[in-house]
């Protein structure tokens, strides 16, 4: 499954509502550590198929959303399910260490 971009204006709907977990990463394009993590969560959202979905938000163009979850450092990868905000993670991590993370959901 490829990797998902919200918007405000569909981030309840694909994010909030959906019925699988959803794994955010809030990122920008100058962000070099971003820009690192974009591969992996990439071969994530290959490696999750169905059971999950995996998207990205860009904080320069989404502020209000990166400003409601309090996102003050990118990357920042948040994993929610039934609506709300179960685990997070922030900075550059490897592979294991996402897929870790969608484990304890």
């Amino acid at each position: 499954m490829s990797v998902m971009h919200f918007h405000k204006d569909s981030f309840e709907k694909d994010v909030l509502l959906s019925s699988q977990p959803v794994l955010v990463d809030f990122w920008a394009p100058w962000c070099a550590p971003c820009r690192m993590l974009a591969p992996i969560v990439e071969e994530v959202a290959d490696d999750l198929g169905t059971q999950a979905v995996v998207g990205k938000i860009n904080v320069d163009e989404e502020i209000d959303l990166a400003s409601r979850y309090s996102v003050m450092s990118i990357p920042t990868l948040i994993l929610f399910q039934g609506g709300k905000e179960i685990s997070r993670l922030v900075g550059v991590h490897s592979k294991e260490d996402i897929l870790d993370m969608l484990k304890t959901e």
